[in-house]
C-alpha cells in the first residue's frame, strides 16, 4: 500500500478529518490531501513521526522503505535529489517484479543503492562550479 492509502486508513481509524489532522500538525489541509490523493510524500521524516504519533501508529506502518529513501533524499538534497532517488528506486523495484528475492534482501539492495547514490553525489561535487556548490 502507498503512504497515502496507509495515511487514509490510519486517519479514519483515529476518527480525524483531513482538516483536523492538519490543524494538529500545524499545516494546511491541502497538504494532507496531496499526501492522500496525489501520491506526494512529506519532505521530512520528522513530519512522518509527528503524523504517526498523532494517529497512534508507527512510521513504518505509514511508509514503505522505498518511500523512506525518497523522503531522506528530500531532506539531504532537496526536491531534485528526491526525484532522482524516486526514479532510481522505481527502476530497481521493476527489476524485482516477479523475482525470487525476499523483502530483507530487497531492503539491503535498496540501502546499498541509496548509499552509492549519495557517495557518487559527494564525489562529483568537485566537478561542480564553485558558484553552484552549497
Amino acid at each position: 500500500m502507498t503512504f497515502g492509502e496507509n495515511l487514509i486508513a490510519a486517519r479514519e481509524k483515529a476518527g480525524l478529518t483531513q482538516k483536523e489532522l492538519a490543524a494538529l500538525l500545524g499545516i494546511h489541509y491541502r497538504t494532507i490531501q496531496n499526501w492522500e490523493l496525489a501520491g506526494k510524500l512529506p519532505n521530512k521524516l520528522d513530519m512522518v513521526y509527528k503524523v504517526a504519533q498523532i494517529l497512534g501508529t508507527t512510521p513504518d506502518a505509514l511508509m514503505n522503505p522505498s518511500d523512506q529513501y525518497v523522503v531522506e533524499a528530500s531532506e539531504k538534497g532537496g526536491a531534485k535529489a528526491a526525484r532522482e532517488v524516486d526514479t532510481l528506486v522505481s527502476g530497481v523495484i521493476g527489476l524485482f517484479a516477479g523475482g525470487e528475492i525476499d523483502e530483507e534482501e530487497k531492503d539491503g539492495i535498496m540501502a546499498a543503492l541509496n548509499e552509492a547514490y549519495w557517495k557518487s553525489k559527494e564525489k562529483n561535487k568537485k566537478y561542480t562550479p564553485k558558484k553552484y556548490q552549497k
